[in-house]
């Protein structure tokens, strides 16, 4: 298991200074509006289901910072974060939530299907591992046609029991392809344990049934996230080969809205949790370096506060998608690739 300490890091800056307060505000984004989603859930403004990242944003603003402009992303249903982090605007995936036209999938996705192909992310998917082979197809393709890009594809514990994990790491490994396997394990699939759920809970070590590099990182600490997956994801590019990243993680909230999340975790295990939240770790880093003060945090929740009244606003503002589009999409238009 990773070690976990008290402290986010005792290393020295990897990052110049704009960049680490960028990693820190993007994580206050995604906590604050993952709140603000389950306040308009409660208020019927938001309907269906929804899957939150509260607690695990260093392991997504971590991984996505690591990639480039040209790399591929595609992920799980829960991915409300993982679009902001990417850079697709909070008004756009508020919209989405809301099911109106103004989304980034147009209203037609909703909370499980965040999409965002101009900004290389190719969606969130409601099927468990269902997105891993089309992963493996993205590298494929950008090896097949030469392209110096890499995918990032991001999957909860649960879908390391599925066969298509089992069949796209094997795949990803005989053709040597650029993806990086992104195991976001917040300890439980739904109301179960990863250790009553895999004999082998320790899930990197997986990968070592197709002789491919594996590593495990603590997921509350965004610049170890950061760091591995920056590596894996220049190694798949100039090697041509994928690997294996689990970052240990946990999710505050249930599985979705239907799931308090109290009834298979205790208090204290809950608590042991809030201790290492990932957003207070990374202020006092920045604390301990002088990088960052009580006063200039408080500017950064003004900030995110503001954004995240934009995003409702826009969103409540945003018609819904006309009926007489209900049939769009669904087949290819004539002349369009």
């Amino acid at each position: 298991m990773v070690e976990q300490s008290t402290r986010a890091t005792d290393r020295p800056l990897p990052l110049p200074r704009a960049n680490l307060l960028h990693l820190l505000e993007q994580m206050v984004l995604i906590r604050r509006f993952e709140e603000k989603t389950m306040e308009m859930l409660a208020l019927n403004r938001i309907r269906g289901y929804c899957h939150w990242n509260i607690g695990e944003e260093a392991s997504v603003v971590g991984a996505v910072t690591a990639l480039t402009e040209n790399d591929r992303l595609i992920t799980s249903y829960r991915d409300h974060g993982f679009a902001i982090a990417r850079g697709t605007p909070p008004e756009t995936v508020m919209a989405e939530l809301f099911g109106k036209e103004g989304g980034c999938a147009g209203g037609r996705g909703g909370s499980m299907h965040m999409v965002d192909i101009a900004r290389g992310y190719f969606g969130g998917y409601g099927i468990v591992a269902g997105h891993l082979p089309l992963a493996a197809g993205l590298a494929l393709a950008a090896d097949y046609l030469g392209e110096d890009r890499a995918v990032l594809c991001a999957f909860g514990d649960g879908a390391t029991n599925i066969g298509a994990f089992h069949e796209s790491l094997n795949l990803s490994k005989l053709w040597h392809l650029p993806v990086v396997w992104l195991i976001t394990n917040n300890q439980y699939g739904m109301g179960t344990s990863v250790h009553r759920a895999s004999a082998e809970a320790e899930l990197y070590k997986r990968a070592c049934a197709y002789e491919m590099y594996s590593e495990q990182v603590d997921g509350m600490d965004v610049l170890s996230v950061y760091e591995a997956t920056e590596r894996l994801l220049r190694r798949a590019r100039e090697d041509r080969e994928p690997s294996l990243l689990e970052t240990l993680t946990y999710r505050y909230p249930g599985h979705s809205y239907a799931d308090a999340g109290k009834s298979y975790r205790t208090k204290e295990e809950i608590e042991r949790w809030h201790q290492r939240d990932p957003i207070r770790l990374f202020q006092r880093y920045l604390e301990e370096h002088g990088i960052l003060n009580q006063g200039e945090y408080d500017l950064v929740e003004r900030r995110v506060s503001q954004k995240i009244e934009e995003a409702v606003k826009f969103a409540e503002e945003s018609p819904f998608p006309s009926p007489d589009t209900l049939f769009k999409y669904l087949y290819a238009e004539e002349g369009t690739k």
